[in-house]
């Protein structure tokens, strides 16, 4: 959306030169960068996942060696874990003995006490992040677009368009916000806004460079 907005602020000054052929190829450069970014997006969330669980599990290779060629030392580093957490002595060393009945069970405790790491999630499919993460960028970053070409059949008035283009981004930016404190279970006037003002100064700063970039290269004359 910020991106969107930031191609919008160019609307003003190649309208002048010609309405039915610079607003298209404003357009068209917006969902061009739109596209670009949510493959850059969702390649990125891909990758990154399939990175993180590659690690748990050579971290997993390295700690199952560990518990089962050096059992005394792993058991007695997870009982001064536990007892450090606050648990009886006693108690610690009964947990602890269970725990070493089963190998798999003691490999995830001794990772997430020794390294802070949890078990890979089998469920977790990188590519399908990196798929929800480019839907997610394209329906939301879209937005501002599309209300923009709606509006054209309907209004000549820019600025009217341009703010329709601000509300319908508010109006995304606040059900992502809804959405998020649903699933994460926050509050969600506190969800809206924060999420509300992380992308008005998000949305601000692409719009600024954006009018920027206008006067620098001298389209602003053109308005003369």
């Amino acid at each position: 959306m910020p991106l969107s907005l930031a191609f919008l602020s160019f609307l003003p000054s190649v309208l002048a030169l010609d309405p039915l052929v610079f607003i298209w190829h404003v357009l068209v450069l917006g969902f061009s960068n739109l596209v670009a970014d949510a493959i850059s997006m969702g390649f990125g969330d891909s990758v990154s996942a399939s990175s993180e669980q590659e690690v748990i599990i050579e971290e997993r290779k390295v700690t199952e060696w560990d518990v089962i060629n050096q059992r005394k030392k792993e058991q007695s580093e997870l009982i001064n874990h536990y007892q450090a957490l606050g648990m009886d002595c006693n108690d610690a060393t009964m947990v602890v003995n269970i725990f070493t009945k089963y190998k798999d069970i003691m490999v995830d405790q001794r990772m997430i006490a020794d390294k802070g790491v949890l078990p890979a999630d089998q469920e977790v499919k990188p590519w399908k992040n990196g798929l929800v993460t480019f839907a997610s960028f394209m329906l939301f970053g879209s937005i501002p677009l599309l209300s923009f070409i709606i509006l054209i059949p309907f209004t000549d008035n820019d600025s009217i368009k341009f703010v329709s283009a601000c509300l319908a981004s508010a109006l995304a930016l606040a059900l992502l916000g809804v959405a998020k404190a649903r699933i994460a279970g926050q509050n969600m006037m506190f969800s809206v806004a924060v999420t509300l003002f992380s992308g008005s100064i998000a949305a601000a700063s692409a719009y600024l460079v954006g009018w920027m970039l206008k006067h620098v290269t001298g389209l602003e004359r053109v308005d003369e």
